[in-house]
């Protein structure tokens, strides 16, 4: 009886913990049912929320895409806007000033020799034909006996240095701290008073060169195109002057100006370069430097040379001629090789093949463009640059990177 009581209750015991493992597993796949159903539920909704969110943020970026498109458009609007109001505003300012049917003088210049020969004096001329002004309405007012630059706009030159010290001078156009001449500044009052005595006259207009600055700005930022330019210019060609004595120099022979600049850095590099490049040129034909002996407020740091067959034209030069004097001989000469600047802009106006020459490119962009422009259109002289980087695959290819390191 015991044993089969033993029995029975193992029995039991089995069958129980064999009930209790299927409830057990049943209560699990219940739960795990359950929680599937909330996954898939809450999947569902997902879904659902990402079908409304999508449609709702496709018509949202439909209707946003044109308004976006509206209003680049018209930002863009304003600001061509503000660049043609600009123009308008400047031609406007001319056109009120020429109205008067006053003296007009042109000037003061006091700013860079290369914007004075490659935009000044074209956009003056642009102007002369533009409103059909007479030669004897205008008066030049400029420095360093470039009266021969305006033949053809003005019929009288006014020379700065016969009434101011240069270096003096220098002092108070430093004052303004900008190099480009944006503004009249007090020196320039001073200066149209000295222009007043020497004419005989006080009753006379001024077109500033901050006039056409701030009108050639719209190109030299990149928001006008190089036919505005066009637009606002006109190149001519001119006859040198006579300043000194021709027989002072060779029969033939080649004008080099070579000076430090942005775009010309006096490193040890470069000034070997140029050197080798006078001593190249003297071997061919006689090489006038054009070197001034003179530092001016707007002048770089000339590069000088010696040597057989080389000449410095420097003894023949005043501050009241040194521009003159260096455009006499420039445009006698076989061809001119220099710094690309300076009266290199302006020597195929007088008929001289020319080659400007630089290291570092960066801010002659625009102006290498005008110049090739003009001059090729004008069949002048031909203009040609060349970077100097390319002349030495050796070396000359880090010219520029060996300047900015000395200059740290």
């Amino acid at each position: 009886m015991t044993n089969w009581t033993s029995a029975a209750d193992n029995r039991l015991r089995k069958e129980l913990r064999r009930v209790w493992r299927r409830a057990r597993w049943t209560t699990k796949v219940a739960g795990e049912g359950a929680n599937d159903g909330r996954i898939a539920v809450r999947r569902a909704a997902g879904r659902s929320r990402d079908v409304v969110f999508n449609a709702v943020k496709d018509v949202y970026r439909r209707l946003r895409r044109p308004v976006r498109s509206a209003h680049r458009r018209s930002a863009q609007i304003r600001e061509h806007w503000e660049f043609h109001r600009t123009e308008w505003e400047i031609e406007s300012e001319i056109e009120t000033i020429v109205r008067r049917e006053r003296l007009l003088v042109v000037g003061p210049w006091l700013s860079e020799v290369g914007f004075e020969a490659l935009y000044w004096v074209p956009f003056l001329q642009w102007l002369k034909v533009a409103f059909r002004l007479p030669e004897d309405r205008l008066v030049a007012v400029s420095r360093g006996g470039v009266g021969s630059w305006y033949q053809g706009v003005a019929s009288r030159y006014v020379e700065i240095w016969d009434h101011f010290d240069p270096t003096d001078a220098a002092k108070r156009i430093a004052e303004r701290g900008l190099v480009k001449h944006y503004e009249p500044s007090p020196f320039d009052q001073d200066v149209l008073e000295a222009v007043a005595r020497k004419i005989g006259t006080r009753d006379f207009d001024v077109i500033h060169p901050g006039l056409m600055y701030r009108l050639f700005s719209l190109y030299w930022s990149g928001h006008r195109a190089m036919g505005f330019v066009d637009l606002h210019t006109r190149f001519t060609r001119q006859t040198p002057p006579t300043i000194i004595d021709p027989s002072l120099l060779p029969r033939d022979y080649i004008a080099v100006k070579f000076y430090g600049a942005r775009s010309m850095p006096d490193t040890p590099p470069v000034r070997a370069m140029l050197r080798g490049i006078v001593a190249a040129l003297a071997e061919q034909m006689p090489v006038v430097l054009l070197d001034t002996g003179l530092l001016l407020h707007d002048d770089h740091g000339d590069y000088t040379f010696g040597g057989a067959d080389v000449i410095s034209a420097r003894d023949w030069m005043t501050p009241q001629t040194n521009l003159g004097v260096q455009t006499q001989i420039a445009a006698g000469a076989r061809g001119f090789v220099g710094t690309c600047g300076s009266i290199a802009w302006l020597l195929p106006r007088f008929g001289v093949d020319t080659s400007a020459m630089f290291v570092n490119p960066e801010w002659l962009h625009a102006h290498v463009a005008v110049g090739m422009r003009a001059y090729h259109k004008l069949d002048a002289g031909r203009f040609a640059v060349t970077d100097l980087r390319g002349l030495d695959p050796a070396g000359a290819g880090n010219l520029l990177m060996r300047a900015r390191t000395n200059a740290l």
